[in-house]
């Protein structure tokens, strides 16, 4: 049985993987290009999503399952995988605690002026008076309440903040004072100092936020964005900045990435910008392969018990 990874996992991980599963072939390579030739003979690909193609995988004729080492599944072949029987599982769950701590981090940022009182000391300025505000006693509206979302309402919790969730069905989650829908959400945004989007890439969240959503929202209000760029179109949460619907965006993900230099995000003062690494932690690729390894071991026993299979028609 031949496993390919189209990344290197790194010596140590890829030594443990041999030491556990012996008489399995893991081959690694840097990049869809250099594996080209090893895929003719898999039977499960490890990618990190975006690099297959249905060109890529079609032809493959022992392709059984896709393992994903992220959460982020829409620039695979979906459909492709569909038609040829192909399972595909993810990472999803391991990037809950550094994106959770990257959403304080922006809270905190934001609240206690860290970045004017950086300006102040590159001019060498002791000016103690600034907007100072607490977390504490705050609202923050979290807008997918999936495994980071959870993470992200506990620490609120932590915090002393009034937490209001948002998922599918505005089922009850643990540490979210309130619950609405996507439909439903609306009219609670006026009670939230903090907007986090944590949405997935799917049909029905591209474009999710419109104008309706920032008029409804404070013009204190902060929205974050740690899920995906293409949830709210550019000129939509330009508006709402340069118009005074919001005081400040800021944004970890984008619809186009890399941001090209030239778009007018990097321009607009009230807009925080990080190249999409919330995600990152040294911790992230061990915690990736524990999942592989369990659903290895599934795999290869011909159990069920998977963890994060992937619904190749709602996309995540």
């Amino acid at each position: 049985m031949k496993i390919v990874f189209t990344f290197q996992p790194g010596k140590t991980l890829l030594a443990d993987l041999n030491t556990n599963f012996p008489g399995i072939d893991f081959l690694a390579f840097r990049g869809i290009e250099t594996a080209q030739e090893a895929l003719g003979d898999a039977e499960v690909i490890a990618t990190y999503g975006e690099d297959l193609t249905e060109e890529i995988v079609m032809p493959l004729p022992r392709l059984k399952w896709v393992m994903v080492f992220s959460a982020g599944i829409e620039k695979m072949p979906l459909d492709a995988l569909r038609k040829k029987g192909v399972f595909v599982t993810n990472a999803r769950g391991i990037h809950k605690i550094p994106m959770a701590e990257y959403t304080f981090g922006c809270l905190l940022r934001h609240a206690k002026s860290f970045d004017l009182f950086r300006i102040r000391q590159e001019k060498h300025e002791w000016v103690p008076d600034a907007p100072l505000s607490e977390i504490s006693g705050r609202c923050i509206m979290i807008v997918g309440m999936g495994a980071i979302g959870s993470e992200i309402a506990r620490l609120a919790k932590a915090f002393g903040m009034k937490v209001i969730g948002v998922n599918t069905n505005g089922r009850k989650t643990e540490n979210a004072d309130e619950m609405y829908t996507p439909d439903t959400m609306v009219s609670a945004l006026n009670e939230a100092d903090y907007v986090v989007s944590v949405l997935p890439s799917t049909k029905t969240t591209r474009h999710f936020y419109t104008k309706t959503h920032f008029e409804a929202m404070k013009p204190s209000a902060v929205w974050i964005n740690i899920g995906r760029g293409d949830a709210v179109e550019p000129q939509v949460l330009i508006d709402a900045l340069q118009s005074g619907k919001i005081a400040h965006a800021y944004l970890d993900v984008f619809d186009e990435e890399p941001l090209p230099p030239e778009h007018l995000f990097w321009k607009i003062e009230n807009i925080t910008i990080t190249p999409h690494i919330s995600s990152h932690s040294e911790h992230y690729l061990p915690r990736a392969m524990e999942i592989f390894r369990h659903n290895l071991h599934t795999y290869l026993t011909k159990g069920r018990d998977y963890i994060n299979t992937v619904d190749l028609e709602k996309g995540y």
